[in-house]
């Protein structure tokens, strides 16, 4: 197994990990979380460019690279309904896109056909990260003492407020725009 796939099964691991931390109450388990997820995170921005580079794409990669981002970025979502920090319906909209465009994926596939990330995805995929690490920071900074309340007390409330919105834009928006390039592949089955 090579460096990137490798970095894509430690992703898998650290959403394990990070969801356990987030709940299991311990001093600054939610900063613990936040680290995790930064760390998976970098993971996910890691392997794609290691792969490109050194020429090491591998079938494996581009059925899991996707896979591991969308689970872990979907298991912080779902997690954050269980915390209140966010609305079901948003996270509803995040995981039915996600679940939409693997099943499209699958079905091109099954036609001996990669699909591309598009660009509207690629920013999806930046606002989201963005609203996850804004919303463990909103539930976290309250543990750094008085650096935590002078640094992200007046001004992490409203940013992760606009950080949900925007991820649930361009979570809608870049479903919607990928499902209508490739329609073709779902109507041709009717």
């Amino acid at each position: 197994m090579n460096l990137p796939n490798r970095l894509t099964m430690a992703r898998f691991v650290l959403t394990i990990f990070f969801v356990a931390v987030l709940f299991v109450e311990f001093p600054f388990h939610k900063t613990s979380a936040l680290v995790i997820f930064v760390i998976a995170s970098i993971t996910d921005f890691l392997d794609g460019k290691i792969a490109r580079e050194r020429n090491l794409i591998t079938d494996f990669g581009k059925l899991m690279d996707p896979l591991a981002d969308k689970i872990l970025v979907c298991s912080a979502f779902i997690a954050f309904v269980e915390l209140k920090t966010i609305a079901s319906w948003m996270v509803i909209i995040i995981v039915a896109r996600e679940l939409a465009i693997t099943g499209l994926r699958l079905l091109a596939a099954s036609k001996n056909v990669v699909l591309a990330a598009e660009g509207a995805g690629k920013h999806k995929t930046i606002s989201q990260i963005v609203c996850v690490i804004a919303l463990l920071v909103l539930i976290s900074h309250t543990q750094w003492g008085n650096f935590g309340q002078t640094v992200f007390g007046g001004w992490i409330a409203p940013f992760a407020e606009i950080s949900k919105w925007a991820a649930v834009f361009f979570t809608a928006y870049s479903g919607i725009i990928y499902l209508w390039k490739n329609k073709h592949y779902f109507l041709e089955d009717r």
